[in-house]
């Protein structure tokens, strides 16, 4: 049973731009999120709506300059990420928090054996010797699923399967145990069959490990198998966020709705046409002053190209940021 009163890791307002030589980009505009221990947070939206650099923010993954964090607040387990030094960011990142990336094949090093790969970071983070590493990352990659783990160390990149690669990153990943571990569209790149294996061991390797998991994507089929809450994000803000089934069940932002819309059905005719949404994603060059969808969307009105929407609750466990209530047909009363 999940406590959600604990938190793990608590991000407040956070805004982070690129400087670049045709102006600003405002990629992540005041995002807030919490993780309680051992929870599995989906993290849903379009390309381009924020979801990579806000992790990626979190971590320090990002080159500065030219992305510049200009506010927030970052605490894991009780410490001020932001303040850290950064021998204390690569322990956060090797020891604490794992991450794993969207394309294993440019994610691992080619001219390096899988098994010094693994091994690196017990090395480093966990003060193992040359044996004890090489023990231990025998027993990852059998924890993920890889055959003949043993003799698979002295493999490289490029004769695993994409399926293998990912699960070598997601041992990488678990290699020093972390309390959280950020999985950025991990199962993209992998046909069908292969994506449900994935989901399949990361349930596993959640009941069995017990840390807590974000989950970046932009298929809601994949976080409605996983997720215990869903933030949905567009132009770097989260504008939805609820429990996976009340969000399913009562979807309150209009993108929200769109995304579902857009998911292939099962019953119905079959000859149906798949839906989109109209219209492009913003320029991100000017800072929100307005609801970034309401060009594509359909219940705009005057307050939303005038406003942008803080997030607000609907009910304990929901909230939204969106000036139209789309269940009474009217305004919000915000």
């Amino acid at each position: 049973m999940l406590d959600r009163n604990a938190t793990i890791l608590d991000v407040a307002n956070l805004r982070t731009v690129f400087n670049t030589r045709d102006g600003v980009v405002y990629a992540v505009n005041g995002v807030s999120f919490s993780l309680a221990p051992g929870e599995l947070l989906g993290v849903v939206g379009e390309s381009g709506s924020g979801k990579s650099v806000t992790m990626m923010s979190l971590l320090g993954l990002l080159p500065m300059p030219p992305a510049e964090i200009v506010s927030g607040e970052i605490t894991y387990d009780g410490q001020d990420v932001r303040a850290m030094t950064p021998e204390q960011m690569r322990n956060l990142r090797g020891g604490q928090i794992g991450f794993i990336f969207q394309d294993p094949m440019t994610s691992l090093n080619p001219v390096f054996t899988v098994g010094f790969q693994l091994m690196e970071p017990l090395r480093v983070h966990m003060g193992m010797n040359k044996k004890q590493a090489r023990v231990r990352a025998a027993e990852l990659l059998e924890l993920v699923g890889i055959p003949d783990a043993a003799s698979r160390l002295k493999d490289y990149p490029h004769q695993f399967s994409g399926g293998m690669r990912q699960r070598v990153m997601i041992a990488i990943a678990l290699a020093c145990d972390p309390k959280v571990l950020i999985a950025d569209e991990p199962t993209t790149a992998l046909d069908v069959t292969i994506q449900a294996q994935i989901l399949e061991l990361v349930k596993e390797l959640r009941q069995k490990l017990g840390m807590a998991i974000i989950w970046i994507t932009h298929d809601l089929g994949v976080v409605a198998e996983i997720a215990d809450r869903i933030a949905v994000m567009y132009a770097g803000q989260i504008v939805e966020h609820a429990e996976v089934h009340e969000l399913f069940r009562h979807p309150a932002h209009p993108y929200t709705r769109a995304l579902l819309e857009t998911l292939p059905k099962v019953s119905g005719p079959r000859n149906k046409r798949l839906l989109s949404i109209d219209g492009q994603p913003p320029n991100m060059t000017s800072p929100p002053d307005s609801c970034e969808f309401a060009p594509r969307c359909k219940y705009a009105f005057e307050r939303c190209l005038k406003e942008n929407p803080l997030r607000a609750n609907i009910t304990p466990d929901h909230d939204v940021a969106c000036w139209w209530d789309v269940d009474k047909g009217a305004p919000r009363d915000v």
